[in-house]
């Protein structure tokens, strides 16, 4: 990701841009990331993601880069949401039904509740946290929002596997007040395909309303 690219993602219609400070083909250092946040329009969000990284080491990037968002995408306990300057989104890997347990006592544990912003829900990889391309079984969270039982872990994004041919799909079944794309709109890791993202866009558009407001 560069600025300009970013910009153009921007000018699309994205209501956020991540930045991956974790081990990955799709890591930029901090000067890039505020060198793209510097320019990015004041209603489109700067996310950055973080792997079981020291909160104050995050901390000190969020300084420098100016991000306004810090999704945490690796084992973190509970108790690091509230040593972290910016808004937390919590990511969870959904591998089989108990994923809900998992994550609503993740939330339950959060002492610091009003800076965790959002949950995350990607599919599970062995080898990679995320970016991996896989879907998991969205019917799973269908169910538990139809069953009343996503009270507490509310708002979540939705990532894993989408692009322009399911997202659609993926709204409706879902609800989410998110989305989250990575190699859905890549060329290669870590290089944005902008005809990808102009028809991920479109997609999105093509589904339920999603909430973007909540980026406000």
């Amino acid at each position: 990701m560069d600025p300009t690219t970013a910009v153009k993602i921007a000018q699309m219609g994205a209501d956020a841009i991540g930045m991956v400070f974790a081990e990955s083909p799709r890591r930029i250092a901090p000067e890039l990331a505020r060198a793209i946040t510097d320019i990015l329009p004041p209603w489109v969000a700067a996310v950055g993601v973080f792997v079981n990284e020291d909160p104050d080491v995050i901390n000190r990037v969020v300084e420098k880069s100016r991000i306004g968002y810090v999704q945490l995408h690796g084992d973190e306990d509970p108790d690091v949401v509230a040593r972290i300057c910016a808004p937390c989104i919590k990511a969870f890997r959904v591998r089989n039904e108990q994923w809900l347990d998992e994550v609503s006592h993740w939330a339950a544990a959060v002492s610091a509740p009003s800076n965790l912003a959002a949950v995350l829900l990607d599919a599970y990889a062995p080898d990679v946290r995320g970016g991996s391309g896989r879907q998991f079984n969205w019917d799973m969270v269908a169910d538990a929002r139809a069953a009343g039982a996503l009270a507490g872990i509310d708002p979540i994004i939705l990532a894993g596997g989408l692009d322009s041919s399911c997202v659609s799909r993926a709204i409706d079944l879902v609800q989410p007040w998110a989305v989250d794309v990575a190699s859905g709109v890549e060329s290669s890791p870590g290089a944005k395909d902008l005809l990808k993202v102009e028809d991920f866009i479109r997609a999105t558009q093509e589904g339920d309303e999603l909430r973007t407001n909540f980026w406000l």
